[in-house]
């Protein structure tokens, strides 16, 4: 709720602070004394368009900050999150606004734009009566009031997770649409391709293998002559073999008798003959494996060739062509299988629509229900407001199938007939000044727990009614006040009685200009003021009675 507003230089205004509490407060004062400029003030810290003309005579800039506490609606977290505000336990909206027209706005003293002030103070203030209003007025909550009165959560919830169903279905199929579409207009071509990589059959290891097969089978005649070449160097004479077997015959003929001194030795020589042996195997063996065959390094230049000019046609490596043939076969198989893939997508999105249809009916009837309750229910509000010949209906408007949407399939919006011979319109086409406002304090007292806004204002709701008229805005507002912030601008005696705070506003002049000055009013300057309400200029005592009755009258109420 609004805890407190601080304006400086603001038209008549030079510096004022308010302090607010819950509950019902109403502003009183002579026409003319400058009610509208704290409305405007406020105003200009929520958000509204800035005028030039705001700022007071002969200032550089007015400056207006607007202090709330209280516990925050689930839409207001989501801005202030969405904005990186931190949340505190008071938020405060500030607007500077220089003589030029230019302003800034912050939040929290973080700047922020004018555009998300106006957000932040529609989820925080709703103002209804003279000036411009939002909240009721605009038709595009009223859909969101009316399934909060009718308290259907269950079927919203349905309705939205069914309609996100269809909706994904919708773009699988649309996306395999596309995919069909696409692949057909490449179908000869993926057959080419892929009857290409067929035929070739790559291997993800294979090129490693041809590459040093070709080194192998390009290098063979000098790899001959080079093996060739050791091993008449392990042959010649009696050859390294013959030469260790020697020695080591030599060896062990006489180590049994050197106690083991030359064992080492004759280790060394067996290890020596076993790996000579073994050598000249290996010699052998790779001589006899290379094959001086001009034929076979032909095949394997052209089939190493071959991959690696296809790799660069795919812009891949020569390992990489099994999976491009596996990818490209897929999309072929989507050509060839896409018909009955696309209907069977077909199929589920069409079960997925008949579901959100099943579920936006449901929504639909209760929406139905939902509006008939509250239509009977603003009905009874509107006799004791001087409104008897007023209708207010809630209109469920069908929507075309493009616009159909996770919150169903109708547009809601209130429409109101101000005299019986009058057709039913739009809230803000039909109604205006004082008959609007009550208009709106009967819906909102019909809706008060459905409506998050915390901090509601009533510009003159009692303009051009009295007596039991008045009385009965003022059980309203009184009524509507238990669940929210309620402040009230008032002429009416009878609304002002109802109030728990009160303040009197008042114009003076000074040497420097006229000045608007706002006071709290006690018990005692309260009863004057009602008086004055009640009499005019001169306060009588059988004023001053008639006021002590009316606070006393609205008091038994209360109880």
């Amino acid at each position: 709720m609004l805890r407190s507003l601080s304006i400086k230089n603001v038209v008549l205004i030079e510096r004022l602070a308010l302090d607010f509490e819950g509950g019902l407060g109403v502003l009183t004062g002579e026409t003319g004394s400058g009610k509208s400029i704290l409305l405007d003030a406020l105003g200009l810290a929520c958000g509204n368009r800035a005028d030039a003309g705001l700022v007071r005579s002969g200032e550089e800039q007015a400056t207006v900050s607007a202090e709330f506490e209280g516990e925050l609606s689930a839409p207001l977290a989501e801005l202030l999150d969405e904005h990186g505000i931190e949340r505190e336990a008071v938020l405060v909206l500030r607007r500077v606004l220089s003589a030029d027209g230019r302003s800034r706005a912050f939040v929290n003293d973080q700047p922020v734009s004018v555009g998300l002030l106006r957000r932040l103070g529609e989820n925080l203030v709703e103002v209804h009566g003279q000036m411009e209003a939002h909240g009721l007025l605009d038709p595009a909550n009223h859909r969101r009031l009316l399934d909060a009165f009718g308290g259907y959560t269950a079927e919203l919830t349905g309705t939205a997770e069914t309609y996100r169903a269809w909706r994904a279905a919708e773009q699988a199929r649309e996306q395999a649409e596309m995919d069909l579409r696409r692949a057909k207009e490449d179908e000869e071509y993926l057959r080419h391709v892929v009857a290409e990589l067929t035929d070739l059959d790559p291997r993800e290891d294979e090129e490693t293998a041809l590459a040093g097969r070709r080194t192998l089978l390009m290098h063979g005649e000098r790899i001959i002559e080079a093996a060739n070449g050791a091993a008449a160097d392990l042959s010649d004479g009696r050859g390294v073999e013959g030469a260790l077997r020697s020695a080591l015959s030599a060896v062990e003929r006489v180590a049994g008798k050197a106690e083991g001194a030359l064992d080492d030795a004759r280790a060394a020589l067996e290890r020596a003959l076993n790996e000579a042996v073994e050598a000249a195997s290996e010699i052998e063996r790779a001589s006899r494996a290379v094959v001086l065959d001009p034929a076979e390094l032909e095949r394997v230049e052209e089939r190493l060739f071959a991959l690696r000019s296809l790799a660069r046609k795919h812009g891949c490596a020569v390992a990489g062509l099994p999976a491009v043939r596996e990818r490209l076969a897929g999309q072929l198989a989507t050509v060839e299988e896409g018909s009955d893939a696309l209907d069977r997508l077909r199929a589920e999105e069409d079960a997925a629509k008949a579901e959100y249809e099943a579920a936006a009916k449901v929504l639909s009837e209760k929406r139905k229900t939902a509006a008939g309750r509250l239509d009977k229910a603003v009905k009874k509000e509107l006799p004791p407001l001087k409104l008897g010949d007023a209708a207010f209906s809630t209109g469920l408007e069908p929507l075309d199938p493009g616009d159909w949407g996770a919150a169903g399939r109708e547009r809601v919006r209130f429409n109101v007939r101000t005299n019986p011979n009058t057709p039913a319109g739009p809230l803000h086409r039909i109604a205006s000044g004082g008959e609007l406002a009550r208009l709106m304090l009967a819906i909102k007292v019909v809706l008060a727990d459905a409506d998050a806004v915390p901090t509601l204002i009533f510009d003159e709701v009692d303009a051009g009614i009295g007596g039991a008229a008045a009385a009965a805005v003022g059980e309203r507002l009184a009524r509507l006040a238990g669940d929210a912030q309620v402040l009230v601008v008032t002429h009416s005696p009878q609304v002002a009685a109802r109030g728990t705070s009160h303040w009197r506003i008042s114009k003076s002049g000074a040497r420097e200009g006229n000045r608007t000055d706002v006071e709290g009013l006690g018990a005692e300057a309260r009863t004057d003021e009602i008086a004055r309400m009640l009499s005019g200029a001169t306060v009588t005592d059988e004023a001053r009675a008639a006021a002590l009755s009316l606070l006393a009258g609205d008091a038994r109420a209360a109880e």
